[in-house]
């Protein structure tokens, strides 16, 4: 923070030095606009930081120039963004409430408000600055104004109380809206309000009569629910960092980034950076295949590719910067590396990962001007994997219990004992294989579903299950916006699907043949086999899990165990090759050894660096040549080129397609018999294997810490004393992080919405059958069955 900082007072100063000059702008008019523009942006926003610090005398500093500036661009008639000047006012405002000048913020916020009436941040500091100046009934009328902007804001509620007790004001009970009667039918309520229409619907907006609906439809099914879990609260409180409700077809980043399609023809490499790209703007047929953005009024201009997120990887912290690229240098891992190379990409990853956002609607392609549609190939080259029907029966029982048809009798599900009529219960689900299997239901489309993803399903777990009118996943949410379009229904989505899946498997025969051809050196040929039994004189490949070798005694296909032969065309015998040598540099070519020549025993046979046969000189020449630095990566390479997508953690069927892996709709052809646990993934294919993984603490970790919750919370996590500390408000608390107390009021607020939070995820996991009935031990989550003291 501090190293940026000191870099944007440079650019600063600098820019500073040269509007002070007298000098002529070197640059046309236009230019001249811009550089004032953006040098007021940038003193508003090192305003900012410092005053984030908590240096209110610097941040006023930096206000008062960007407003000085702003005010000789206006006499130059250069006209300075009024929103921006607003925010100034405000800000410096704040600055001097803090360090009690109430008669200056008293007249920046006026000063605000001349700009907008309606900025609740300046009638907020208007009522404190004329709270302290003692003019408690002009401050009442302030912050009253600001109540009606900003009714849910707890700082301007307890404002607004201590004002009314001055004044000796009568503090009056809100409004309660009465409750869903009990007697009456859900789905006639809705009705009765006059939601819904046969009309279809025209645009994936939120309809604040629904969500009221949607929330008291929630409060009757946990009512007439007897089986709800204590501790589940009633309704659904706003938890931090969730947002009112999760819209996609609205794009959270517009105020801050703007974004645009490209495609390899007009984003071009141009240097062997990570970020050495350029864009031209020539007329070609685009195939928009490409994600670029760049952060509004920032220095940098440049366009900045954005590349899918990772999702291979276990981690679930914050996003970070490749080191790397972040010091001007080479990424060492390119087209792998899992870290960002911009802040770009951070802001976008982190709002897909937490389901706030879809990159299809960053340029609101279901805008009433646009001609993107949603096709069964489209959706499954994004979100890969494979749709098929399922028992829904099964599917719907708790816990989980996946089943297809019957191998028998195709009319059944293939449940060992309850055999469900299939064609009766069947329903639509995407089915995606990764480390672990994901399924997705996909609910029919109804007049009454909304295109909007449900908050409660992406937090912590929706209770309304497949009553709820909002999609459960993204996936599900794309499949309804297709169906809206064109009227396809599921049967056809599996045949769809089916159709997309044989022409995958025919173009990847296709390269399969041509991969063969072209691996490893023309005149070898080669294979990998267990080094015990070779040692033994015994070829032994691995088997098809690639777990242990073929032979009899099963030995662990291990990295260190196996080893690679060779066999050229001239001997057809079977050669061993060594590593390749690591001395630095590595030679221009390979020679032979001339003990080896001379028909004699190489005396530096485990350090030698030169080939003990013209087979291992041809295949150390392959891999220099290749840039394959290591046995273990000429291993991977070699299974792409038996069966594309062979790899030591990949199923046999599975392939690869820019990086990324796919799995045909044969690696969903074994049957499962046991509970499926859609928090791990995991299938357990026996009661007793149930058991042990639903009180294995890694389960239990799960119910309560997923990776859409990581960046939510701005606080450290509860001790379970809910109560401030006294210590650290006198400033006495030497104990920091490690006090069991909250250190403040905002964080033993956020504590106690955090508690209602993993009891909400605590109760869907007892819901769904994924708790031991009897089973409270949590570890560091026992708290939350403890009442607050």
């Amino acid at each position: 923070m501090y190293v940026l900082l000191d870099t944007l007072k440079v650019c600063n100063v600098n820019s500073l030095f040269a509007f002070r000059s007298t000098l002529p702008f070197p640059g046309s008019q236009e230019q001249y606009e811009v550089f004032i523009k953006d040098l007021v942006w940038n003193l508003f926003g090192e305003g900012n930081d410092v005053f984030k610090e908590g240096e209110w005398t610097k941040s006023i500093e930096m206000y008062t120039e960007a407003l000085s500036i702003a005010e000789y661009a206006d006499s130059e008639d250069i006209c300075v963004p009024t929103r921006l000047l607003e925010k100034l006012y405000a800000n410096r405002a704040a600055a001097y409430l803090n360090i009690g000048l109430y008669d200056q913020a008293l007249e920046d916020c006026e000063k605000a408000l001349q700009l907008n009436e309606g900025n609740y941040k300046a009638l907020y500091r208007k009522a404190k600055s004329l709270k302290e100046m003692g003019r408690h009934q002009e401050a009442y009328e302030a912050v009253a104004k600001c109540s009606l902007a900003v009714p849910q804001d707890t700082s301007v509620t307890q404002l607004t109380q201590d004002l009314a007790k001055i004044l000796g004001l009568k503090i009056r009970k809100a409004y309660v809206r009465s409750k869903v009667r009990v007697s009456e039918e859900p789905s006639h309520t809705i009705k009765r309000l006059g939601l819904f229409t046969e009309k279809k619907l025209t645009t994936p907006r939120y309809c604040y009569r629904l969500l009221l609906c949607h929330n008291s439809y929630v409060i009757f099914n946990q009512l007439n629910n007897n089986e709800t879990p204590m501790g589940m609260a009633v309704g659904m409180p706003e938890v931090k960092g969730l947002p009112a409700a999760v819209d996609l077809a609205k794009n959270p980043l517009a105020e801050t980034h703007e974004f645009k399609q490209a495609c390899s023809a007009c984003y071009i490499k141009t240097g062997p950076g990570v970020l050495d790209y350029t864009l031209h703007t020539e007329e070609h047929k685009c195939r928009k295949d490409a994600l670029l953005g760049r952060i509004k009024h920032s220095p940098d201009k440049s366009w900045k590719l954005i590349r899918p997120r990772p999702t291979k990887t276990q981690y679930v912290g914050p996003y970070y910067i490749c080191k790397e690229v972040a010091i001007g240098k080479e990424c060492l891992y390119p087209g792998h590396c899992t870290f960002a190379y911009c802040q770009e990409e951070i802001d976008v990853w982190t709002l897909e990962r937490k389901g706030f956002i879809s990159r299809e609607l960053l340029f609101d392609p279901y805008g009433p001007n646009s001609n993107i549609r949603l096709t069964v190939p489209k959706i499954l080259q994004e979100h890969h994997g494979i749709f098929m029907f399922l028992c829904g029966v099964c599917f719907d029982h708790k816990p989980r219990i996946i089943s297809k048809t019957n191998k028998d009798d195709s009319s059944l599900c293939s449940h060992p004992v309850t055999k469900h009529d299939f064609e009766d219960h069947k329903c639509l689900v995407h089915i995606l294989k990764e480390n672990t299997v994901r399924y997705s239901k996909i609910r029919p489309l109804s007049p009454q579903c909304q295109l909007d993803l449900c908050r409660h399903e992406v937090r912590y777990g929706c209770v309304r299950e497949d009553d709820c009118f909002y999609a459960h996943s993204l996936i599900e949410l794309k499949v309804w916006m297709m169906q809206h379009e064109l009227g396809i229904t599921h049967e056809s989505i599996v045949q769809e699907a089916k159709k997309f899946w044989n022409a995958t498997a025919s173009l990847q025969g296709a390269q399969l043949s041509s991969a063969q051809r072209r691996f490893g050196p023309p005149n070898l040929k080669m294979m990998f086999v267990c080094g015990q039994c070779w040692r033994n004189g015994q070829l032994s490949e691995a088997d098809k899990n690639k777990k242990y070798c073929s032979a009899k005694a099963r030995h662990t296909w291990a990295k260190d165990r196996r080893v690679v032969l060779v066999s050229s065309h001239e001997r057809k015998k079977w050669t061993t090759v060594r590593p390749l040598p690591t001395k630095k540099p590595i030679p221009s070519q390979f020679e032979i050894c001339m003990h080896v020549t001379a028909g004699k025993k190489c005396q530096y046979i485990g350090n030698c660096t030169f080939a003990h046969s013209v087979e291992e000189r041809d295949l150390w020449t392959y891999m220099k040549e290749n840039n394959i630095p290591d046995m273990d990566q000429l291993y991977e390479q070699w299974l792409q080129s038996q069966k594309p997508g062979w790899g030591e953690e990949t199923s046999n069927n599975s392939v690869r397609e820019n990086g990324k892996q796919i799995h045909m709709p044969t690696d969903y052809a074994e049957e499962v018999a046991g509970n499926h646990c859609w928090l791990c993934g995991k299938n357990c294919n026996s009661e007793k294997q149930w058991q042990q993984h639903i009180t294995s603490e890694k389960h239990k970790d799960r119910v309560f810490n997923s990776e859409d919750d990581q960046n939510c919370w701005q606080y450290r996590f509860p001790t379970g004393t809910f109560k401030v500390c006294e210590r650290f408000l006198k400033g006495t608390c030497t104990e920091d992080e490690l006090c069991k107390l909250a250190h403040g009021e905002q964080e033993l607020k956020e504590w106690m919405e955090r508690r209602e939070f993993l009891l909400m995820k605590l109760a869907k996991a007892r819901k769904d059958h994924l708790i031991a009935p009897n089973d409270n031990d949590f570890g560091k989550y026992s708290f939350l069955l403890k009442d607050i003291i």
